[in-house]
């Protein structure tokens, strides 16, 4: 089956613009926050739900705006998504967050690892978070995206919220990052890979856990 038309050239870059996006304005607030701490910690999880919130806005009609190879699994799981499709988004999710990351260090330098997710305590700590916090994330996605009986309009807002709400109490400890795309570019750039397994293993359980539990309470079965 030939995937590779049109449409699915500008769903690619729509997905590649995205998630340049969610590591340029968020990690870039981490690196501004570092350096000036006018930000604040607040400041950093509102600037990662508003950036999210905003893509969804202007490129879910194009692609359901995934910017997440995590999200972008759970929706193939539940047939929403074209397995054939997947790692193509991923490979396009990758990429901008890395030229993201890249652009950030040619600009600011080496700062704050350019936001690179580590954990603060154990890697158990992080891991067990990473998975619930992707959980959420993905159970409100499915709510808010999928559900015909959900208001489709506040889908951004929703699912913006929710990465903001998640940001700003578990940032501090695991870096909240939910997306194995958000933590890849940093690290690729920076260097900074350690315990790097926990922001790729935990979202993608995660997001599948989300989606099963959504699933659970949605089947008319």
């Amino acid at each position: 089956m030939q995937i590779f038309n049109k449409t699915f050239t500008k769903q690619l870059f729509a997905e590649f613009f995205g998630t340049f996006a969610l590591v340029f304005v968020g990690c870039g607030a981490i690196i501004v926050n570092a350096t000036t701490g006018a930000i604040t910690h607040l400041g950093v999880a509102i600037a990662f739900g508003l950036v999210i919130m905003t893509m969804i806005s202007v490129t879910g009609h194009v692609s359901m705006a995934h910017f997440n190879p995590a999200v972008t699994l759970a929706f193939a799981l539940t047939k929403h998504f074209p397995w054939q499709k997947l790692f193509p988004y991923w490979l396009s999710q990758l990429l901008g967050a890395s030229l993201a990351a890249g652009l950030l260090k040619i600009i600011f330098g080496s700062i704050a690892n350019l936001g690179a997710t580590i954990p603060a305590n154990t890697t158990v700590q992080s891991f067990w978070i990473e998975i619930l916090l992707t959980a959420i994330l993905m159970f409100v996605i499915l709510a808010v995206a999928t559900d015909p009986k959900a208001d489709g309009h506040l889908a951004a807002i929703m699912i913006g919220a929710t990465v903001a709400m998640n940001a700003l109490w578990a940032g501090p400890i695991s870096g909240a990052s939910m997306n194995p795309a958000r933590s890849f570019g940093p690290a690729l750039v920076s260097g900074a890979w350690h315990d790097h397994w926990i922001y790729w293993l935990a979202p993608l359980i995660g997001a599948s856990l989300g989606a099963l539990a959504y699933s659970l309470i949605h089947s008319e079965k």
